[in-house]
């Protein structure tokens, strides 16, 4: 994706002197109007800007919403309905801004221990997320990250808020709490959307599959037994359960659930840098989702 330029902009801003706008223009009701014009719908016309239906405002040379939303300058467009105008970040100019859930594109180097300088596994890992989204951007890293994991005592489910979350890419995964852990499996994640901080899909497909992905958790988000002591150990005497980020698998129960489709071998790395940890297909990454 890429950002859209100051000239697009204006193409969607702009009306013609002393013209009336229409409704339509620039995707948004209420239409542009130019410099002296008026605008329909109700809205009140900017000098070079555009009016919205309801009252709501937009800058100049931004795109503005139908039912009072605002926009902002450079933006791509909003969306009917009050939404805000897209912004992107990121490197690549494609990663979403409103970017609220996304899978670790790595492990945190102790195979099932999350502690690193935190006390406790649930805050190392919380701080874990919040690194590697603030990397994508510092607006990213800003917001208030959770990590999806269960222990023995607190439940992923309750960590992670009401939704609805948005991948790096801006499609949204699941619209709420109850829509996510839907039984059914009518939440949005798959191969194609469950995606890391930087918009790659986790891979599937050996060699190289890594589509394991801790949680500690039951299919509704409660608490499963396995949760590598609560997330501090990376001893081979725990376990910690896994989700398939690919809703697919030749094991598990089911090995189409996203949260808890099978226990790992062990909560030990497999290597020396302790990038992975101990199952064919985990390399000891977990969830992260904006706590909403």
């Amino acid at each position: 994706m890429r950002k859209l330029g100051a000239a697009v902009v204006v193409l969607l801003a702009c009306g013609t002197p002393g013209g009336g706008g229409t409704g339509g223009g620039s995707g948004t009701s209420g239409g542009s109007g130019g410099s002296g014009g008026s605008s329909s719908a109700g809205g009140a016309a900017t000098a070079g800007g555009t009016a919205t239906a309801g009252g709501g405002t937009a800058t100049a040379g931004g795109a503005g919403t139908a039912g009072g939303g605002t926009a902002t300058a450079g933006g791509s467009g909003a969306t009917a309905g009050g939404g805000v105008g897209m912004t992107w970040v990121g490197p690549d100019g494609g990663i979403s801004s409103r970017m609220g859930f996304f899978t670790t594109s790595r492990g945190m180097g102790r195979g099932g221990d999350f502690r690193g300088d935190a006390g406790d596994g649930l805050t190392g890992a919380d701080r874990f997320c919040t690194e590697l989204a603030g990397a994508i951007d510092p607006g990213l890293g800003a917001k208030t990250w959770r990590a999806y994991l269960s222990t023995s005592s607190v439940t992923a489910r309750s960590r992670i808020g009401n939704g609805p979350w948005r991948n790096a890419k801006d499609t949204v995964i699941a619209t709420s709490a109850a829509n996510l852990h839907d039984e059914g499996g009518m939440n949005a994640l798959g191969p194609t959307t469950n995606l890391d901080e930087g918009g790659n899909e986790v891979r599937f497909t050996n060699p190289g599959n890594v589509h394991d992905i801790l949680t500690g958790a039951s299919a509704d988000g409660g608490s499963d037994d396995d949760h590598c002591n609560n997330w501090t150990s990376s001893a081979t005497t725990f376990q910690g359960r896994v989700g398939h980020s690919n809703r697919n698998g030749t094991g598990g129960t089911p090995p189409t659930s996203w949260n808890s489709a099978h226990d790992n071998q062990s909560c030990a790395p497999l290597d020396a840098g302790g990038t992975t940890i101990q199952q064919g297909g985990g390399r000891g990454s977990f969830y992260c989702f904006e706590s909403n």
